[in-house]
């Protein structure tokens, strides 16, 4: 995708006249606050954390997100296993930053349609906005409540993995990488379970052997989550996650 460029000249001025009086700053000096930190470009569909308050492009932080879960700026760990949670829309500052960068909006919808009509795909059509006369008026509540997130997690998944691949041995190809890193389970699943959801998100062969390990132990099946938790204690816990370390390698032959 082509990389917007703002018109040459531009500026930012405190009001709308064209009064001499009024002092014109050039666009350059907001660029920390309408940029987004990881792509460098405007920002498009500004999404901010919740947790420390900086703001990025929604689909920038997303894929942050499958590799990290700290924000890129503070690194301050957004959420143990899902920082999803913990991102909202930003539609005030996204207004601001169309006002700002002129043409933009229009540039970025240009993009977008030709992104779906080069794959076949149906233009989505934008959000109609309802006339002035059909907004009815909202009753004001006594609180004024923080949005909550539309993501619950049931209590019943109350262990926090890390997982780190180490490697696999000589011999073994053709695995797909381990995109979900960070995950929320049952502390009653065992080694086994967690054996199993490799093979399947690795697409792991039947030969492929997983061997996990917390700290300096090889674990066994039988061992469950839970139960490993509370033997390491803290010297396996990393920001509140259990780390586990597991390696693909050959069975041993009889």
């Amino acid at each position: 995708m082509a990389a917007f460029q703002p018109p040459v000249g531009s500026s930012m001025n405190a009001s709308d006249s064209d009064s001499e009086d009024e002092p014109k700053l050039p666009l350059s000096q907001f660029y920390p606050y309408i940029r987004c930190a990881l792509c460098c470009g405007f920002l498009i569909d500004a999404t901010t954390i919740t947790e420390c308050l900086h703001t990025f492009c929604k689909s920038c932080i997303v894929k942050h997100f499958f590799c990290s879960n700290r924000c890129p700026t503070c690194s301050i760990v957004v959420h143990q296993t899902q920082p999803l949670y913990n991102i909202r829309p930003d539609r005030q500052l996204q207004d601001i930053v169309y006002k700002m960068v002129p043409l933009l909006e229009d540039f970025e919808r240009e993009q977008m349609c030709q992104f779906y009509k080069e794959r076949g795909l149906q233009v989505p059509k934008p959000a109609a906005a309802f006339p002035p006369a059909a907004v009815e008026p909202v009753k004001r509540q006594k609180k004024d409540n923080a949005p909550q997130s539309v993501f619950t997690i049931p209590p019943e998944l109350d262990v926090s993995l890390f997982l780190v691949f180490v490697g696999a041995e000589e011999g073994i190809s053709n695995y797909k990488p381990l995109e979900r890193r960070y995950i929320q389970v049952s502390g009653n699943a065992t080694i086994r379970h967690l054996e199993m959801y490799i093979r399947k998100k690795m697409e792991l062969s039947s030969t492929c052997q997983v061997d996990v390990v917390c700290g300096d132990h090889l674990l066994d099946h039988y061992q469950s989550l839970r139960d490993i938790q509370s033997s390491v204690g803290e010297d396996a816990m990393q920001d509140g996650l259990l780390v586990l370390h597991f390696g693909l390698v050959l069975p041993t032959p009889p």
